[in-house]
């Protein structure tokens, strides 16, 4: 059931990508603010119980739904509903534009509007960056975007499907993911509306629903590109990354399509091991970059075909699952 809920989704998601502003993610949005307003008092415990509202409410209710359903109307119309959520937590139509507008951008030259679309995406200033570093944002922020939005979902939903309760792992690992980024974005702002403890509670536990995902999503891009080279950046360079997840999956991905990544990541980490006194180690971060060669434009289309390389290695194991049930 979760192949062919997957494959749907999948299917409809580029037939008719979500819009951007759509009622199911603003009430999500709208449903995660009202709760750190009025339930977050700034102490730990009270962090955690607003962090559960958030993230694992909507997920139970979910999963409710989809007990409902099956045990009221049969397994097709759990299949649906797994569908539904599936589409509304999964896709890459839901950044897949920026990177196409960037890509085109940067292979006709341009790369003043690369700069802007690049700081409009993330939100940030990116100054007068050479195309190299473009591109090797580019190429991290896509990556890690696919993760995020395609592989982490389907990794919870996979996990969670083989226990009857896949749509509750979409929900969890897509709320997880908002409340981590929204308490990050509220650090440093004067009017903030997430405490300190909330900020840590939704790091802390992000971390650990990121870290099963993380591993798949680099051990899937090993198998679909340089399998020795992935498996070495994983080993040898992840934890030079501030976070270890993303660094997981960067490091991997920097592997199997040869490319030299980390940019201001890695050299944010050199320059922490520099105040902290650990300068062997900073000059031995190899200038803030992992292994391979200078990103270039034509890197932009090897990290599409890992993406949907890594797609149908996904697919055809589920599809493998699904049959040796079926049969067994």
């Amino acid at each position: 059931m979760s192949f062919f809920a997957i494959l749907f989704a999948l299917l409809i998601e580029q037939a008719r990508p979500l819009a951007r502003s759509n009622p199911v993610h603003a009430g999500l949005r709208a449903w995660s603010l009202s709760v750190s307003r009025n339930f977050d008092a700034g102490k730990p415990h009270h962090a955690w119980v607003a962090w559960g509202l958030a993230v694992v409410l909507p997920a139970l209710l979910a999963l409710a739904v989809h007990w409902l359903l099956l045990w009221g109307l049969g397994w097709p119309f759990a299949v649906l509903w797994n569908v539904a959520v599936l589409y509304l937590t999964l896709g890459f139509r839901q950044f897949s534009h920026h990177f196409t507008g960037l890509r085109d951008a940067l292979e006709e030259g341009d790369e003043d509007r690369a700069r802007e679309l690049l700081a409009r995406w993330q939100q940030v200033d990116v100054g007068d960056l050479p195309r190299s570093e473009i591109v090797r944002h580019v190429i991290e922020y896509s990556v890690l975007a696919a993760h995020r939005h395609v592989f982490g979902v389907l990794a919870w939903f996979s996990v969670l499907a083989a226990f009857g309760m896949g749509p509750m792992g979409a929900v969890l690992y897509r709320m997880a993911e908002f409340m981590a980024r929204y308490c990050k974005r509220q650090r440093g702002i004067a009017t903030q509306t997430a405490s300190v403890a909330l900020q840590r509670a939704s790091a802390t536990a992000w971390t650990a629903v990121d870290w099963l995902p993380a591993r798949l999503t680099a051990l899937c891009f090993a198998v679909v590109g340089s399998f020795e080279e992935a498996i070495e950046g994983w080993r040898f360079h992840a934890q030079r990354f501030p976070n270890d997840n993303d660094g997981v999956v960067l490091a991997a991905t920097a592997g199997a399509i040869n490319v030299r990544l980390g940019g201001e990541a890695l050299r944010a980490r050199v320059e922490w091991l520099a105040s902290q006194g650990f300068e062997d180690d900073a000059e031995s971060g190899d200038g803030g970059s992992t292994p391979g060669r200078e990103p270039e434009v034509g890197h932009l289309r090897s990290v599409v075909g890992l993406v949907w390389r890594s797609v149908v290695v996904w697919l055809l194991l589920l599809a493998l699952l699904t049959l040796a049930r079926l049969l067994g």
